[in-house]
């Protein structure tokens, strides 16, 4: 394709994507293209898209099948699988946590599409990190060590949803909830499906334990691990405009939120794609 031009934004991740637009659903060939911006950035970024709730969808739907209503945050009437988060004023943030989307599920989703649709003047940024450049910002003798960890993924700040209003005592919402939303055990070290390249697999949203190790001994491996995780090195932040689109690689990526712009809102649209259908085709398979 012509007219596109990409922008890196740091040497470990993230690009800007500039001579797409996203006004009509996109063609294969447009989606192949991102598919493989993303897979090399392992997020990108396009501005100022006047995308409407089914463009949202059919570019969605390109990369893979959507994932269902989210257990905690509303849907766009309509579209079920259209998450608005809509926070600001009395609804306070709570995606200020560096997480990866759902890893308490035995099999979390591949990729997300973030369209901004009120931005406040100020605040708001999110920022993304490499959990590839973390990887391998590691000692070989710590990679090695880590290869055969296992950690243990649980619902996390989810609990809060839970938990307000409930008489002290049995938590009987909260053990319905965990039973619902149920826990996971993950490789602390993965090797990404597309492009063969190894990461870390851990999130202080979610990650609760190290299998085989007392609580108190996996509270402060964990620490270690997310103190080397979350260095600026391997961190893009973006700044938003209204129309702004982004796309992360879920299984390689932490972000986090900035929930520091109250009282303005922030309003944005998500859909989360549960399985990544080039797979099959990728040049690394």
């Amino acid at each position: 394709m012509t007219g596109i031009s990409v922008t890196r934004l740091t040497p470990s991740i993230g690009a800007e994507v500039a001579g797409i637009d996203l006004a009509d659903p996109p063609d294969d060939e447009t989606c192949d293209v991102l598919y493989r911006l993303l897979m090399e950035h392992q997020v990108i970024f396009l501005r100022d898209q006047s995308m409407s709730p089914a463009a949202h969808m059919a570019l969605a739907e390109n990369f893979g099948a959507p994932e269902p209503p989210h257990p905690v945050y509303p849907h766009l009437e309509g579209y079920p699988s259209i998450m608005r988060l809509d926070f600001g004023g009395d609804a306070v943030p709570d995606t200020d946590v560096w997480h990866t989307d759902v890893t308490y599920r035995g099999s979390p989703p591949f990729a997300s599409v973030l369209h901004g649709h009120t931005i406040p003047p100020v605040g708001g940024d999110t920022l993304w990190l490499s959990m590839t450049a973390a990887y391998e910002g590691l000692s070989p003798g710590l990679k090695s060590d880590l290869s055969s960890v296992r950690c243990v993924h649980d619902m996390g700040d989810f609990r809060n949803s839970f938990t307000r209003g409930e008489p002290d005592g049995q938590a009987l919402a909260l053990a319905d909830a965990h039973s619902r939303m149920g826990s996971a055990i993950h490789p602390l070290v993965r090797t990404h499906p597309a492009t063969g390249r190894k990461y870390l697999f851990c999130n202080p949203g979610f990650t609760v334990h190290i299998e085989g190790m007392t609580a108190s001994d996996s509270r402060s491996f964990l620490g270690f691990l997310f103190d080397h995780i979350i260095r600026p090195e391997y961190q893009v932040r973006f700044r938003w405009t209204r129309g702004d689109v982004a796309i992360w690689d879920n299984r390689c990526t932490m972000h986090y939120a900035l929930g520091d712009y109250a009282p303005q809102r922030r309003i944005m649209h998500r859909i989360t794609v549960t399985d990544d259908r080039r797979l099959e085709t990728s040049p690394a398979r």
